[in-house]
């Protein structure tokens, strides 16, 4: 049986823009790794009145409905108040969630205050999911044809009560097993990948296949259902091989999380090591590798030659080609990524030089201008990125790190750089 769901964020915080609903984003990823569709996004204040209207409108529209915020102890925190009166439920005091709160309470050493207790109220028939990560429990319970899940609102706290009470309860729901592995993809976007997908998607039934834009590349989720997750990973094995083929070199991996973690792993089990010289960048690429523990046994080190100086003195960057041809070109380039490698004695080096604004340089050259250098070996090879002129100063610069890391993917792959 597929399930729909809905959303419901109770805060005037979130109505007044004082906060992001980053609870709404995490939680409809998860939904859709379920296979669970998600039509409707609701933001209402902290008025019972209101909440009361929202849920009447989304039970007719959904079979689940989740709520975040508005189960902690002051006075509006209405939620559980206002859904146990939506779906004809009296409140109780449950003692072991008093307990708990008591407990975690003496546990930080401060006195419990009576509105504390607020929380420890559960609408009959409700399953309590205990909350390891803060005091206000969730709440699941089913009531005319709708699955009901009240979760808290810090996303901390929301964040690992979906995941570690919430998936649980909504996998029960399901009948039999849903997978799916997601083919990332770097240097096309959603509507081009679609394009080309087009007519394996539209052939699709079970597994489904979809695009999804991310910030740093396209991710390409195959989702399948099946009485066992290994018949549905068999499934979807097929499909994957078909995605793969259509996307090419733009194929990243699958299940993985970016660019960074591919040539982490690249480089360790090459046994290369890695280092940066970065203008425009700042030292973004460096902190991408860095940023992944063990990094000490594949990165050299990284030089940020914000200056001329820096890229003369310390790079070795002539001086003659900083005059004839300017910091932001594919000459310095070269010469910033030569030089780091001798500098830093590393199997291969990285560099970036470029634009990021918010004005044109002195030579004239646009803003999203920036020329990556790769250097192994006695090789190297220059490619110019055009970002765009009207990007931001922060795009240009992520934008730079990102193609970068590309070239050193391509260049560990054995994938032509010419394709980058």
């Amino acid at each position: 049986m597929s399930h729909t769901a809905e959303l419901i964020a109770v805060g005037t915080e979130l109505l007044l823009g004082n906060i992001a609903n980053t609870d709404a984003q995490m939680i409809s990823q998860g939904l859709s790794e379920l296979g669970i569709n998600v039509f409707y996004h609701t933001v209402v204040g902290d008025n019972p009145d209101r909440v009361r209207q929202a849920v009447d409108i989304a039970k007719k529209r959904a079979d689940i409905l989740i709520t975040t915020g508005g189960l902690g102890p002051t006075c509006d925190d209405l939620t559980k108040v206002a859904l146990a009166q939506a779906f004809g439920r009296k409140l109780f005091y449950h003692e072991p969630s008093a307990q708990r709160i008591r407990d975690r309470f003496a546990a930080m050493g401060r006195p419990v205050t009576e509105n504390n207790y607020q929380q420890a109220m559960i609408p009959e028939g409700a399953t309590v999911l205990d909350n390891d990560w803060g005091t206000a429990p969730g709440v699941a319970f089913a009531a005319d044809g709708v699955h009901v899940l009240m979760l808290p609102g810090p996303p901390r706290e929301c964040e690992m009560m979906f995941q570690h009470r919430a998936v649980p309860y909504l996998r029960g729901l399901s009948d039999g097993v849903i997978a799916s592995r997601t083919v990332k993809t770097f240097g096309i976007g959603e509507s081009a990948a679609e394009s080309v997908l087009r007519d394996l998607m539209n052939a699709l039934h079970n597994p489904t296949l979809a695009p999804y834009a991310k910030p740093n590349g396209t991710e390409l989720r195959i989702t399948a259902h099946a009485d066992t997750e290994a018949e549905a990973l068999a499934l979807i094995a097929p499909v994957e091989e078909q995605v793969k083929a259509l996307m090419g070199h733009y194929v990243i991996g699958v299940d993985v999380d970016s660019l960074e973690e591919v040539c982490f792993s690249l480089l360790q089990a090459q046994g290369l090591t890695l280092g940066t010289a970065e203008s425009c960048t700042g030292g973004l690429i460096a902190k991408l590798i860095t940023d992944r523990p063990g990094s000490s046994a594949i990165f050299r080190g990284g030089i940020v030659s914000y200056t001329n100086a820096v890229k003369h003195h310390v790079l070795g960057v002539p001086q003659d080609l900083l005059d004839t041809y300017g910091a932001v070109s594919p000459q310095v380039a070269e010469a910033m990524a030569r030089g780091a490698k001798q500098a830093l004695g590393c199997d291969i080096a990285l560099s970036s030089t470029g634009v990021a604004g918010p004005d044109p340089d002195d030579r004239g050259n646009p803003i999203g201008l920036v020329y990556l250098g790769i250097a192994w070996g006695d090789q190297c090879v220059v490619k110019a990125l055009h970002a765009g002129t009207m990007a931001t100063r922060e795009r240009v610069r992520n934008q730079a790190a990102q193609h970068s890391l590309d070239l050193l993917r391509r260049h560990l792959t054995g994938l032509p750089l010419e394709e980058s």
